[in-house]
């Protein structure tokens, strides 16, 4: 078996492990409460480390060695002899390769293409309804609506917008209410919205996989953290949490980002008792782990090449 099929054969095993094996290694991994941020980076990794290895498997068997050890040029004058004579063993291979790997982008490509799409339209909708429905008060700089659910959720997009009903007004303190607010305007600066579009598209792209579904869980679960951690800046995490109590039953449209949802009442019981944060040396962990999982797969593929690549420029300088 040659280097290559090898190589081939690791990044193939790794990427078919990753995807039943990652969901509950990092489902375990109670540390992303404590650091929710890096949570969503090694979530969002993991899921482009296993298209990344089938990416890097296809081109390993695709592309000879020495073609990319010698360069683009080289790559293209191999492409263009395979065009002029007709696909051989070898040829044909490669095609099929360049036809899977573009195959499975554009599958990629297109669920989240589709996703982002969908959720703007309904977020057009809903802005025109808020426009007719709701008002804007100066003083909550939010979209205020006369309805009698408890909600507050905020609509993302280029012009996002905090929007709270009067019946969660009317159950709320101020204290809460600003409390409430300053996690959906988290959700607005941080732009919460592309990483939940994220994990939906490669769920979309992949269905059953169980790596995608559930981290598309997961990253809707540490954007709600992460934005309860950013309003706690501001004020005092006991009020986040008396507010979210309030507003628990509450389910805000699917395509915006809710205080309230299934996950309030356990959020209540992080803020209450909050973890410590992470040490140095573990975010520094944790950061290595995303640049593996980003990195590890590409390096990998491209190491026939680059050994290639290496030992004729070693053979040049001792020839010279």
């Amino acid at each position: 078996m040659t280097v290559a099929a090898v190589l081939a054969a690791g990044l193939t095993i790794y990427a078919v492990v990753a995807v039943v094996a990652l969901p509950r290694l990092l489902g375990r991994a109670s540390w992303t409460g404590r650091a929710p941020r890096l949570g969503i980076m090694v979530w969002q990794a993991a899921c482009v480390s296993v298209v990344v290895s089938v990416l890097s498997a296809v081109f390993v068997l695709a592309v000879p060695a020495p073609v990319v050890g010698h360069g683009l040029a080289e790559l293209f004058a191999q492409c263009a002899e395979v065009l002029a004579d007709g696909p051989g063993l070898t040829a044909a291979t490669a095609l099929a390769g360049v036809g899977v790997a573009g195959a499975l982008m554009a599958r990629l490509a297109w669920c989240a293409a589709a996703v982002l799409a969908g959720a703007r339209a309904e977020r057009r909708r809903h802005a025109e309804a808020l426009a007719l429905l709701g008002r804007h008060d100066g003083a909550l700089d939010a979209i205020v609506v006369d309805f009698d659910e408890r909600l507050a959720y905020c609509v993302p997009g280029r012009q996002g917008k905090a929007v709270i009903t009067t019946a969660a007004l009317r159950e709320l303190s101020p204290d809460e209410t600003a409390a409430v607010l300053a996690h959906e305007r988290a959700h607005l600066r941080g732009r919460h919205h592309l990483v939940l579009a994220f994990g939906e598209a490669f769920a979309r792209a992949f269905p059953g996989m169980p790596l995608f579904e559930r981290g598309r869980a997961e990253l809707a679960r540490l954007v709600e953290l992460l934005a309860d951690d950013l309003a706690a800046r501001r004020h005092p995490r006991v009020l986040i949490a008396s507010a979210l109590v309030r507003l628990a039953t509450g389910r805000a449209p699917a395509f915006t980002l809710g205080a309230g949802g299934e996950s309030a009442l356990a959020r209540v019981r992080r803020l209450l008792a909050p973890a410590p944060p992470l040490g140095r040396g573990e975010r520094v962990t944790g950061a290595l782990a995303v640049g593996l999982l980003l990195a590890g797969p590409a390096v990998t593929g491209l190491a026939p090449g680059l050994t290639s690549l290496l030992a004729h420029h070693c053979l040049d300088f001792l020839s010279f």
